[in-house]
C-alpha cells in the first residue's frame, strides 16, 4: 500500500493521496487533486496551483483562470502566486481579471475581461489599498459609463488612480 500511495503522490496533478484498508477489508484510495489558480504562458505553459507550486497542464481539462505572461520563472513564482491568490480570493477580481503580466522588475499589469484599458499595478506593495482604489475607480466609471474611454489605469501612486484617456 505504501508503494501505491507513493506512486499516486508522485503524480504532479495530485495534491495528496491516501491508500488504506477499510474495516470490511476493501482497499480504499482518497485522492485530492491540485487546484490551479493561474496559467503561465511563456516559453513553457503550466499552471500555478493554490499552494504556489508548478502544476502541469491537463490534456483533458482547461481551467478558467487568469493567464500569466511576461517574465515568469518556474522556480520563482512567489510574486505571481501572491497576486494570483489575491485574485482568486476576491470575487470582483476573479470576475474581471483575465491576464496578469509580470515585467523583469516584478511589476505587474492587469487586463480586464470587457474593458480596453490596462491596469498598471506596479509592485505588490500596498496591494490591498491598490485593489480598493481600483474597485472605487471601476464602480465610478461604470456608473458614468466611461470605462471604454481609458487606455491605461495607473495604481502605482499612493492614494490615487491616474488614468490615461484614449
Amino acid at each position: 500500500m505504501n508503494d501505491l500511495e507513493a506512486a499516486l503522490n508522485s503524480n504532479q496533478m495530485v495534491k495528496s493521496a491516501q491508500v488504506y484498508l477499510s474495516v470490511n477489508g476493501q482497499l480504499r484510495v482518497d485522492i485530492e487533486q491540485k487546484k490551479p489558480i493561474a496559467r503561465v504562458s511563456t516559453h513553457a505553459s503550466y499552471y500555478i496551483d493554490d499552494q504556489g507550486s508548478y502544476m502541469p497542464l491537463s490534456p483533458n481539462y482547461t481551467a478558467r483562470v487568469p493567464l500569466v505572461t511576461g517574465t515568469v520563472e518556474k522556480n520563482n513564482l512567489t510574486h505571481v502566486f501572491k497576486l494570483a491568490q489575491k485574485i482568486e480570493a476576491d470575487a470582483f477580481l476573479k470576475k474581471h481579471v483575465i491576464e496578469i503580466e509580470q515585467t523583469e522588475k516584478s511589476t505587474f499589469f492587469l487586463k480586464f475581461r470587457q474593458c480596453n484599458f490596462t491596469v498598471q499595478l506596479g509592485s505588490l506593495k500596498n496591494l490591498d489599498k491598490k485593489i480598493m482604489n481600483l474597485k472605487a475607480f471601476y464602480n465610478k466609471a461604470l456608473k458614468e459609463k466611461s470605462l471604454n474611454r481609458y487606455s491605461n489605469v495607473n495604481l502605482q501612486f499612493d492614494s490615487q488612480v491616474v488614468c490615461t484617456k484614449i
